[in-house]
């Protein structure tokens, strides 16, 4: 079956390689995708996927699959870009990546039962719709959920930080600051938070960071800011140490809204990053298979500094996000426009047809092996 699947991604390489240089050429900024959407849509329809488009009433969020059994193997798209930037961070190849390990175990799936499932996931750089698709259960009949991430280094699945995005907005009154001497500003409500915040620091638990910015007021020394609005990002390893962090900022702007009589809203200002749980036993099954295809350097498991919208999907089925090497120029860095140009190289997408066979053959090796699966569940569950 391996080898068919092998066949299959030879045979019909050259619709894989005008993806990637489709989206490559058509970079859409965030819930913008159209063209790219279209594109994927259409060459899944080809290969005669049923595809739900609109998915979730989000416009350029697509719901494809073949078979209708169990197990169900999930692969992710995600292809918007980063404006005036382009596919800095390979999104581009990541999809393409993702649709052809679905193409390729869609070939031999009427064969050995079960059904492949691929979503297309829009608006990734601004939060993306995972966190949306989890609350709609999008995934509570999904089995696995597999994806490989372009990079500079090839490595196994680690973890990613829990991000919450905390706005605090202060409402005061406007007019010339000369004539208001004496009352309290909006501004100076973001100011006593920012002060408590930083007496506060020392006590919260270690691995937690708190970013913040004044995002909004204080611009002119002559008038004073109707409202006022700070930033957080609380980051940590765990959501739940993150929670602590985030009850106590929204104490603090409760007291001083109540110490300076200024109004206050509290909101989420992008979507939360739940951390990455990996799956073990998955993560071992695909390092193997991505030996089996040729790529035999694979580092540990990577944990990274950002946040994944992948996360909380990891919450809710047994997830991996891995890393595959896409350049053989030690010079090019991740996130830049070279790194955009290196996903174009005949050495990338060889190296991302291979990916994708791995994780092709994962999805194969779990509907063919009951056991395989049950211990990526009972791991699953255990945590």
């Amino acid at each position: 079956m391996k080898q068919e699947m092998i066949n299959f991604i030879e045979k019909y390489k050259d619709d894989l390689f005008n993806l990637n240089k489709f989206l490559y050429n058509n970079p859409e900024k965030s819930y913008a995708e159209f063209n790219s959407y279209n594109y994927i849509c259409d060459l899944l329809e080809k290969y005669n996927f049923n595809i739900e488009k609109n998915f979730l009433d989000l416009k350029t969020s697509f719901y494809a699959y073949k078979g209708n059994n169990h197990p169900k193997i999930c692969f992710l798209c995600e292809y918007d870009s980063i404006p005036d930037e382009g596919h800095i961070t390979g999104h581009n190849l990541l999809t393409t990546t993702s649709v052809a390990a679905a193409l390729a175990l869609s070939s031999i799936i009427e064969k050995i039962g079960g059904s492949v499932v691929i979503i297309g996931c829009p608006g990734e750089y601004l939060g993306g719709t995972k966190s949306v698709m989890v609350k709609q259960g999008v995934f509570d009949s999904i089995d696995i959920v597999l994806t490989a991430h372009p990079d500079v280094v090839t490595s196994e699945s680690g973890s990613s930080s829990a991000i919450i995005p905390l706005s605090i907005k202060f409402l005061g009154h406007n007019g010339l600051s000369f004539l208001n001497k004496g009352a309290y500003t909006s501004l100076d409500g973001v100011l006593l938070t920012f002060n408590i915040l930083n007496s506060l620091l020392k006590g919260f638990p270690k691995d937690v960071e708190v970013n913040s910015i004044l995002s909004k007021g204080g611009f002119t020394p002559l008038l004073l800011p109707i409202e006022s609005e700070a930033k957080f990002y609380i980051r940590s390893k765990e959501m739940d140490v993150a929670r602590i962090v985030e009850s106590k900022l929204r104490e603090i702007a409760i007291y001083v809204s109540k110490l300076i009589r200024v109004q206050n809203s509290i909101s989420l200002y992008e979507p939360e990053n739940e951390e990455l749980i990996t799956n073990r036993s998955l993560n071992r099954l695909f390092s193997h298979n991505l030996k089996e295809t040729g790529i035999i350097n694979i580092d540990g498991p990577r944990d990274i500094y950002s946040g994944l919208s992948l996360g909380i999907v990891s919450k809710n089925v047994p997830s991996i996000q891995p890393f595959f090497s896409i350049i053989n120029n030690e010079s090019i860095q991740y996130g830049t426009k070279d790194f955009a140009n290196a996903t174009m190289t005949d050495y990338a997408f060889k190296e991302a047809m291979k990916t994708a066979l791995a994780l092709a053959f994962t999805g194969y090796d779990i509907i063919s092996k009951e056991n395989l699966l049950a211990e990526v569940k009972n791991e699953f569950y255990k945590k």
